[in-house]
């Protein structure tokens, strides 16, 4: 859990993901396109991906737990609920409040 929070800390946006998902290539996709340059953890090809997973899963309290994304040192969700936020108008105010976006 330690490693989780100290990596969803060092940026404005991180997104935890797997390097062959397709749903976290979108969300990182969304927020690129929205000019965020996220720090994006693989967990599949990180040394302790499989302890920060189960970090994860604890938090979200769903398997699988990604792309689990984080902003501002906060966790948001999954796809589901970044989505969410983009569809309502509420995640470009969220990324400026946290420095991701100065647009």
């Amino acid at each position: 859990m330690e490693q989780v929070t100290r990596l969803a800390g060092q940026r404005a946006v991180v997104i935890f993901g797997m390097s062959s998902c397709c749903m976290c290539h979108t969300v990182t996709s969304l927020l690129r396109d929205l000019g965020v340059n996220p720090m994006v953890v693989e967990l599949d090809e990180d040394p302790r991906g499989k302890e920060m997973e189960k970090a994860l899963v604890r938090l979200l309290g769903r398997n699988p737990a990604v792309p689990a994304v984080f902003i501002g040192g906060r966790l948001v969700g999954c796809t589901d609920k970044v989505m969410s936020l983009h569809l309502g108008g509420k995640l470009v105010p969220l990324l400026r409040n946290a420095g991701a976006v100065w647009v």
